[in-house]
């Protein structure tokens, strides 16, 4: 019984701690731990590659013949000449630097660079801001995000009818036309003028005298003719000779000298003509204004009796031809006019990326500032906009590469006799690619000159983004 008690013992002890001459009993072998790679492991990780790159390969086929292919055979073709048979060597690449309109064209794309992005994040940003303080902020942020619903080519028409010359058409030119007419005083009959045979002749500056000086007790006639119905006063009378008037003043009567329908003498007051109500006469002496009258509603006048033997002069201000806005689209506005119009689309982008950013932020620090004695301008500047860095870099390089290759907006919105000056790259490229003197060469280079200008952006993002994955 002991024996078998101290086989059994021995059996419970390890084999390096077994009697000697007793039998020898291996130790178990410890289990492998798990994860401990085998050729299992190994066949499984192995199929699961070549699942996932058949998985890849369409991709990576579409990604080689649209993106891969068009590089490398852009880059190749940029050192062939316009027929793609001779070798041009860097000639392409000096015509980028020499020709002014490639030039025109780059120096736009700086433009659109520096001034589109920056404008969109920092109006984006006000937005963001301001709506999180205002109880319908939702609604304001669907209005700013919905021209981000229609297309580039909705918008360049939608632009190019705002931006329209004319005040009745262009909302743009309709809004500043009304504000300018509100403080200055339009003219009265743009492109009136006296005939040959009227007692007036032109002066310097656009203005008209009479051809002999004015006596007190002689009616003075001054008819003009020019003057287009429509641009007549609605309250104009039939205009009449003066009332005979003493104390040496001056009268006469100023009127569109046109019959309708015809008839009529020059210089002779009809029954059917107007006259001239609002029409400004100036007495002038020695170059010097010595009185000053306004016709009436018959076009007649009254001078005091300093106007006598003086000249009577129709000043300028009445003639000038009525104010019609501002020409948005011409070649020194149709630039900043365009990226009026992507602002007008962007700005929600941004402004929902930066408010998705603006929730995120832990607001016991806004808080725990405002106790401490900050104003919302100092929250603002030093708390918010620190904390939004990251999404306000994500915005404006995004931004950015949008810019650098803005196309449509530009092609609709600038008229064929500014488009020159309006010129961007891409629309460079379509033109030099696709003109009537397309020259492939020239256009190719272009391509390349985009893409070296993209890949420093690219690659900021790629290490910013890497960056962020790392925190």
């Amino acid at each position: 019984m002991t024996t078998a008690a101290a086989g059994g013992a021995d059996e419970a002890l390890p084999a390096d701690r077994q009697r000697s001459g007793g039998p020898k009993v291996p130790a178990p072998r410890k289990a492998a731990p798990a994860g401990t790679p085998g050729r299992a492991p190994r066949s499984v990780t192995g199929t699961r590659r070549v699942i996932a790159g058949l998985f890849l390969l369409p991709a990576l086929v579409l990604l080689g013949a649209l993106v891969v292919y068009p590089i490398v055979y852009s880059v190749y073709r940029s050192f062939f000449d316009q027929a793609g048979t001779g070798f041009a060597g860097i000639d392409n690449y000096k015509t980028l630097f020499t020709d002014d309109t490639i030039l025109t064209a780059v120096k736009n794309n700086a433009i659109w660079v520096v001034f589109a992005p920056t404008v969109s994040t920092v109006l984006g940003l006000i937005f963001a801001v301001l709506t999180e303080r205002i109880r319908w902020g939702t609604a304001f942020k669907l209005v700013v995000f919905m021209p981000m619903a229609i297309s580039m080519l909705a918008a360049g028409i939608i632009f190019r009818l705002v931006y329209d010359q004319a005040p009745e058409r262009g909302v743009a030119n309709a809004v500043w036309v009304g504000v300018h007419d509100t403080f200055a005083e339009s003219s009265g009959f743009p492109k009136a003028h006296p005939l040959p045979v009227a007692p007036l002749k032109a002066a310097a500056g656009g203005t008209f005298v009479t051809k002999t000086a004015v006596r007190a007790g002689q009616p003075v006639q001054l008819p003009l003719v020019g003057v287009l119905p429509a641009k007549m006063p609605g309250d104009a009378q039939p205009a009449k000779a003066p009332a005979a008037a003493g104390d040496g003043a001056v009268t006469g009567t100023a009127w569109l000298d046109f019959t309708k329908g015809g008839g009529g003498k020059p210089n002779v007051i009809d029954a059917k003509e107007l006259g001239l109500k609002g029409l400004k006469v100036e007495a002038v002496k020695n170059g010097e204004v010595v009185a000053t009258a306004k016709a009436a509603a018959d076009g007649t006048f009254t001078l005091p009796a300093s106007a006598d033997g003086a000249e009577l002069r129709l000043p300028a201000s009445n003639f000038r031809e009525p104010y019609n806005g501002v020409d948005w689209l011409g070649p020194s506005l149709v630039t900043p006019g365009i990226i009026g119009s992507y602002v007008w689309m962007w700005a929600g982008f941004a402004m929902v990326l930066i408010a998705a950013g603006l929730a995120g932020l832990p607001r016991e620090l806004l808080e725990a500032a405002r106790v401490d004695g900050a104003n919302e301008w100092q929250v603002f500047r030093r708390i918010t906009v620190p904390m939004l860095a990251p999404v306000l870099a994500v915005v404006l390089v995004t931004l950015m590469i949008n810019v650098l290759k803005v196309f449509d907006l530009v092609f609709i919105i600038a008229p064929g006799s500014s488009q020159d000056d309006a010129n961007v790259l891409a629309l460079q490229l379509y033109r030099s690619s696709f003109g009537t003197d397309a020259d492939l060469g020239v256009g190719s280079a272009i391509a390349v000159l985009l893409l070296l200008l993209v890949i420093p952006v690219m690659l900021f993002n790629i290490r910013r983004i890497r960056k962020e994955g790392r925190r």
